[in-house]
């Protein structure tokens, strides 16, 4: 996979951070980029905005989407436990394309779709992703693309996705979007469609570690972190 230079913070990036992070309080979808592909998120914590990205995504309960973390301590009160192999597992590839499927928090009152008391989580390795997710707390994200589409790794392929409804968030002329406008965090190009490897360490009694989808990184890259 070719390597691709993240894009250099601009002067404005702070108040476009700002700007996306209110645009998630007041529940509504940002696109921003990832370590893999542009994401397409909410709060994870709103059930109504949740509902909206499904039904942009084109996708049912039956697929939850996966939450986004800034930082190990926003797992509290959201997973019950991480095993070791999970901490392992988070110690060597976190921030990273690394999914984790842990079980939730008994108490955790998300609704995220038909998640079987599970819960999939990432720390994703890209400062404008972790700036937005340390002001918002952690989201619900999915590729930034409709189902059976591929995946946008740029902010042209995030507006070629859902035509209309995107408005950018470096536009400063442009009017304050609605709930029901993407807004877009432009970041630049992401490193390719490859997607997050997903191990799943779920269920009492977890034994080994079971790879549900290789992605970034290899199982032999799992195998060398113990896993």
């Amino acid at each position: 996979m070719t390597a691709v230079t993240q894009q250099a913070p601009s002067d404005s990036m702070p108040e476009q951070i700002a700007r996306a992070a209110a645009h998630v309080a007041a529940g509504g979808l940002l696109a921003l980029p990832t370590d893999t592909v542009y994401g397409l998120g909410v709060r994870a914590d709103d059930a109504d905005a949740v509902s909206r990205l499904l039904a942009v995504k084109g996708r049912g309960r039956a697929m939850p989407p996966p939450v986004l973390i800034a930082s190990a301590s926003q797992l509290d009160g959201v997973v019950a436990y991480a095993p070791e192999p999970a901490r392992a597992l988070m110690e060597a590839f976190w921030p990273g394309a690394l999914t984790l499927v842990l079980d939730a928090a008994p108490g955790l009152d998300w609704d995220l779709g038909e998640t079987g008391g599970t819960i999939a989580v990432r720390m994703p390795d890209h400062p404008l992703a972790l700036a937005v997710l340390h002001a918002t707390g952690p989201m619900a994200v999915t590729s930034a693309n409709t189902t059976g589409r591929p995946p946008a790794t740029d902010a042209a392929g995030v507006r070629a996705a859902f035509p209309g409804r995107v408005v950018d968030a470096g536009d400063a002329g442009a009017e304050g979007p609605t709930a029901a406008d993407i807004l877009l965090l432009d970041g630049g190009p992401t490193p390719g469609a490859v997607p997050s490897t997903i191990v799943s360490l779920a269920g009492t009694g977890v034994g080994a570690p079971e790879v549900l989808r290789e992605g970034v990184i290899s199982r032999a890259q799992l195998e060398g972190a113990g896993a």
